[in-house]
C-alpha cells in the first residue's frame, strides 16, 4: 500500500528532507549550550531567554501561518519559513552579544512554525487513504535531524572545530532545499472547505483543552530534555562538552527509535493504551534521570540509558494525541489540533524561564527534578485525553 500518491512523492520527499533540517535546527544550540555559554560568557538567564524567543516565534507562526495557510496557500508559508531560517542561521553567533542572538533566535521560531505548518498541511492532504502512515513518516524525518545534529556538533567540538560551523552548513542546506521546494508543483496540493456545522463541533466537549493540557507538559518535558541534557550531563556527571553533546543524540535516537518502531511492533495495541504506557515510561525514565544526576560520574553509563529510554518513551506521545485529538473532531479537526499544539509551544516559551531560576540558584540537577515533574503532569493529563477520547469513540 502506497503512502501517497505518485505525484507527490518527489514533493514529499522535498519536504522529507526539510523535516530533517528542522529536526537538525531545534536540537543544536541545546547540544552547543555548554560551549555557548563558556564562549560567550552567558548566564542561565540568557540561555533561558534565548530559547523563550524561539518558543515565542514559533508560537505566533503556528497561530496566524495555521489560521491563514487554507487563503495563502503552503508555497508562501513554507517560503517564508525557509527565509527565516537560512537568515537567522547564516549570522546566529556571529556576536556574543545576547541581544542579537535572542533576535535571531526569535526569527528561527518563526521560520520554524511556519515550516511546521506548511509541510503538516500539506502531507495531510498527500496522504489520500487517510492512513496517518506519510504524517508518521514525516515526524520521523524530524527524529533523524535531531539526532544528526548534535551528532555533528559533537564531532566538531572533539575536533576542537568552531562549532558555529554547524549553523553555517544548515543555513547553505536550507537556501539551496528553499529553491528546490519553491520549484515543486505546490499548487495541486488542495485544501478542504468545512461545513458552518464543523465550526459549532469544535467548541464542543473537553477533548481540546485535555490536549491542550497534555502537549503543555510533554512538550515542555521533551524540549527542556533536549535543550538542557549537554548542560545537565557536563555538571552532573563531568563529561566536557564535546561528549555531553552526545546526550542529546541519545536522546533523539530513543525517540527517533520509538517513531518509527513502535507503530509496527504494536500496531495491534490500542492507541489510548499506548499513550498511557508512553507516558508512563517518560517520566519513570525522567524521574530516574533527575536521580541519577545527584549520585555523581559513577553512575554516568546509567544516566546514558535513561536518558535513551527517556526518548523511547516520548517518542510516539505527541502523534497518538494529536491523532486521538482530532479524531475526536472528525468534522473539522484542525482548530483542536491547532491548539493541542499551541499548547505544546506555550510549555516551550514559559518552562525555560522557570528551569534556569532553578537551575541558576540550586543547581541544573534540582532543574531535572522539575521537569520530571512536568514529565509526571504530562503523564496526568495523557491519561485524562485517553478516557476522555474513549467516550466519543
Amino acid at each position: 500500500m502506497r503512502i501517497v500518491a505518485p505525484n507527490y512523492r518527489g514533493l514529499f520527499l522535498a519536504l522529507f528532507a526539510t523535516f530533517v533540517l528542522f529536526g537538525t535546527s531545534s536540537t543544536v544550540v541545546g547540544a552547543a549550550l555548554p560551549s555557548i555559554l563558556a564562549d560567550f560568557k552567558w548566564e542561565y538567564g540568557i540561555a533561558a531567554a534565548l530559547m523563550a524567543a524561539g518558543s515565542l516565534g514559533n508560537l505566533v507562526a503556528i497561530f496566524l501561518a495555521g489560521r491563514f495557510i487554507g487563503r495563502l496557500g503552503p508555497k508562501l508559508v513554507l517560503g517564508v519559513g525557509f527565509l527565516l531560517d537560512t537568515l537567522s542561521l547564516a549570522f546566529f553567533a556571529t556576536t556574543s552579544q545576547p541581544l542579537p542572538n535572542i533576535l535571531l533566535y526569535l526569527a528561527l521560531g518563526l521560520g520554524q512554525g511556519c515550516l511546521e505548518v506548511g509541510v503538516n498541511w500539506s502531507v495531510l492532504r498527500m496522504d489520500e487513504g487517510g492512513s496517518g502512515r506519510a504524517m508518521s513518516l514525516m515526524h520521523g524525518a524530524f527524529s533523524i535531524g535531531a539526532v544528526v545534529g548534535p551528532f555533528v556538533m559533537g564531532l566538531l567540538l572533539t575536533a576542537r572545530l568552531p562549532w558555529t560551523s554547524v549553523y553555517r552548513g544548515m543555513a547553505l542546506l536550507l537556501g539551496l532545499l528553499m529553491v528546490l521546494v519553491m520549484a515543486l508543483p505546490l499548487g495541486r496540493i488542495k485544501g478542504s472547505e468545512t461545513e458552518s456545522r464543523a465550526k459549532k463541533l469544535r467548541l464542543a466537549g473537553p477533548v481540546r483543552w485535555l490536549g491542550l493540557a497534555a502537549m503543555l507538559f510533554y512538550v515542555g518535558t521533551e524540549l527542556g530534555i533536549s535543550n538542557w541534557a549537554a548542560e545537565f550531563f557536563v555538571r552532573a556527571f563531568g563529561y566536557g562538552p564535546a561528549l555531553a553533546s552526545f546526550a542529546v543524540s541519545l536522546f533523539w535516537g530513543g525517540l527517533a527509535l520509538g517513531r518509527f518502531a513502535i507503530p509496527f511492533v504494536f500496531r495491534r495495541t490500542k492507541p489510548r493504551r499506548l499513550l498511557i504506557a508512553l507516558s508512563i515510561l517518560m517520566a519513570l525514565a525522567t524521574a530516574s534521570l533527575a536521580g541519577l544526576g545527584l549520585a555523581g560520574p559513577s553512575v554516568a553509563i546509567l544516566a546514558a540509558l535513561a536518558i535513551v529510554l527517556a526518548g523511547l518513551g516520548a517518542s510516539c506521545v505527541y502523534p497518538v494525541a494529536v491523532t486521538l485529538v482530532g479524531g475526536a473532531y472528525p468534522d473539522d479537526p484542525g482548530p483542536a489540533i491547532g491548539l493541542a499544539s499551541a499548547g505544546g509551544a506555550v510549555g516551550a516559551l514559559g518552562f525555560p524561564f522557570l528551569m534556569s531560576a532553578i537551575s541558576s540558584s540550586r543547581g541544573v540537577q534540582a532543574g531535572f527534578a522539575f521537569y520530571a515533574g512536568l514529565a509526571v503532569l504530562s503523564l496526568v493529563f495523557c491519561s485524562a485525553l485517553a478516557t476522555a477520547t474513549s467516550k466519543t469513540s
